[in-house]
C-alpha cells in the first residue's frame, strides 16, 4: 500500500481523534467536513451542517463583519488563536480560540479553507475569577498601592468620621466615596453627591441647605437641601477645594454644630449626615496659600485617602480595558472581544492626564467607530494615536546606529512572517517576550 493510500485510509480516523474541533469549507463558504470534537463543542451533528454556510452554524460575533477563515482564503495568510464567541445549537454562548488557513491545491488553486478551534470556557472562567479578585466595590485594580486603599476603606466605612479623598481628576474619587458609604452602617440611607464647583455661592448655599417659601423672588415653595435629602446617610462634597472662603465658613459651622439653617428660616435643623469631601487639589498647600481655611481643613481631614494617578499604576491598564469592554458590550449590545496588541501597547505607553475617566472615554470612543470584533489603533481617539506616533518618532530619532540595524532586522523578519511574532522570535533566536520588549523599545508596531 502506497503512502498516499495510507494517508487517505487513516485521515478520517486522525481527523476524528484530534482534541480540537476542525471543519473545512469550500470556496463558497459551505462546510465540507466536520470532525467529532466539532460536533461535541457545537452540539450539531455532521449531517446537520455539511453543505451549509459556516456562518449559519456558528453565528460567531464576527461572522458578518470580519471572518478570519474567509480572510485566510482570500489572502492565503494563516490566523492563529483568535478568540471569539459562537452560539451552540442549544443557544449557549461558547468562547473559543480559532486558527485558520486556506486549502491550496498542488496547482496553486484555492479549494477552500480549514478552521481548527478549541474550547476556552475554562480559561474564561479562570479570567473571571482572577478579575473578581481585582475588583473591590466597582473599583478595578491589581496595583499594590490601590490594594492598600482597599484594605483601609472597610475600616474607614465602620467609623463615622469625616473623610477627605484626594486625587487627580478621573482617578475614581466618587467610586471610593460610594464604597465607604456602601460598606458602612449608613448603607440603607441615601448617598448624595454634589459638585461644589458647579454653582455660585448663593445657589450652592440653597442647594446644600434648602430654602423656605418666600426666601427669594422665585422661592414659591419650600425646598429641602442636599443635607436634608442625605439625612441618616452620606453627602459627598466633590471639588471641595473650589469653595469660596465665605462658603467655607458656612460649611465649617455645619461640621462643628451638626446643624444647618435653610435660607429664609430662623430655625436650625439637626443634621445626622456623614461628610466625605473630594478634591483634585492638595488642600494642605491651599491652606499655606491662604485659599482654604485651616480650621475647615482639619475638620475634613480626619481620615485622608490619596488615590494614585493611572500613570502610577500602569499595570491596571489591561484590566481596566477589559472591564470597560465588558461594560460597553452590555450597555450597547455589542460583541467586541478585545483590542489589538498595537492598541494595548499604545494605551500602556500613553500618560493619561485624565486618568481612568480618560481611558474609559477612549474605549467608549472606540466602540462608536469600531466595525469588527477587535479594537484597532485607528479606533482610538486621534490625540492618543498622535501621542503614540510622536513617541515612536522620537524613539527612532534617539536610536544609535547598532539600534537602527537591530530594529531594521526585526522589521524585515516581521514582514517576512506577516507580523507573526512567534515565527519572528524563532528565526531571530530570542524569546517572544524579548522580541516584544525590543519592539516596544524601537517603536515597532
Amino acid at each position: 500500500m502506497s503512502q498516499k493510500e495510507l494517508d487517505t485510509r487513516f485521515f478520517p480516523l486522525i481527523f476524528d481523534t484530534i482534541s480540537h474541533g476542525i471543519f473545512t469549507i469550500d470556496a463558497d463558504g459551505r462546510i465540507t467536513s466536520f470532525n467529532r470534537m466539532a460536533e461535541e463543542l457545537t452540539g450539531y451533528g455532521k449531517e446537520e451542517v455539511i453543505g451549509r454556510p459556516c456562518h449559519q452554524v456558528f453565528q460567531a460575533d464576527f461572522c458578518e463583519v470580519e471572518c478570519p477563515l474567509k480572510r485566510s482564503i482570500k489572502t492565503r495568510e494563516k490566523s492563529e488563536a483568535v478568540e471569539v464567541n459562537i452560539l451552540t445549537k442549544d443557544g449557549r454562548r461558547l468562547p473559543i480560540a480559532i486558527s485558520t488557513s486556506a486549502l491550496v491545491a498542488e496547482d496553486g488553486k484555492v479549494l477552500g479553507g480549514v478552521e481548527m478551534f478549541r474550547d476556552l470556557s475554562a480559561v474564561t472562567e479562570l479570567r473571571k475569577r482572577l478579575m473578581g479578585s481585582y475588583v473591590f466595590e466597582d473599583i478595578v485594580s491589581k496595583s499594590p498601592s490601590m490594594h492598600k486603599i482597599f484594605e483601609v476603606i472597610p475600616l474607614v466605612a465602620n467609623s463615622q468620621s469625616n473623610v477627605l479623598i484626594e486625587g487627580e481628576s478621573g482617578t475614581g474619587k466618587e467610586l471610593a466615596a460610594r464604597a465607604i458609604h456602601h460598606l458602612g452602617s449608613r448603607r440603607s440611607k441615601p448617598f448624595v453627591p454634589i459638585n461644589c464647583a458647579a454653582l455660585p455661592d448663593q445657589l450652592l448655599e440653597s442647594e446644600l441647605f434648602g430654602y423656605k417659601r418666600g426666601a427669594f423672588t422665585d422661592a414659591r415653595k419650600d425646598k429641602p437641601g442636599r443635607f436634608a435629602i442625605a439625612e441618616g446617610g452620606t453627602i459627598m462634597l466633590d471639588e471641595i477645594g473650589e469653595l469660596s472662603l465665605a462658603m467655607q465658613v458656612k460649611l465649617l459651622r455645619v461640621l462643628e454644630t451638626k446643624e444647618y439653617t435653610p435660607l429664609g428660616d430662623n430655625r436650625s435643623i439637626r443634621a445626622d449626615v456623614r461628610v466625605i469631601a473630594c478634591t483634585n487639589k492638595n488642600l494642605a498647600r491651599e491652606v499655606q496659600r491662604k485659599r482654604f481655611r485651616p480650621d475647615l481643613y482639619f475638620r475634613l481631614n480626619v481620615v485622608r485617602i490619596s488615590l494614585p494617578s493611572l500613570s502610577e499604576r500602569r499595570e491596571d491598564v489591561p484590566l481596566l480595558v477589559n472591564h470597560f469592554i465588558e461594560r460597553f458590550n452590555a450597555l450597547q449590545g455589542r460583541r467586541i472581544a478585545r483590542c489589538s496588541e498595537r492598541v494595548m501597547a499604545a494605551l500602556m505607553g500613553y500618560p493619561f492626564p485624565g486618568n481612568v475617566r480618560e481611558l474609559e472615554n477612549a474605549i467608549e470612543h472606540a466602540f462608536v467607530v469600531c466595525i469588527g470584533d477587535t479594537i484597532q489603533l485607528e479606533d482610538l481617539p486621534s490625540h492618543i494615536v498622535a501621542a503614540v506616533t510622536e513617541s515612536t518618532t522620537a524613539a527612532k530619532a534617539r536610536m544609535l546606529p547598532l539600534d537602527n540595524a537591530e530594529a531594521e532586522t526585526i522589521r524585515n523578519v516581521l514582514s517576512k512572517h506577516f507580523g507573526n511574532r512567534n515565527r519572528t522570535a524563532a528565526e531571530l533566536g530570542v524569546s517572544r517576550n524579548t522580541l516584544w520588549r525590543k519592539m516596544r523599545r524601537y517603536g515597532i508596531e
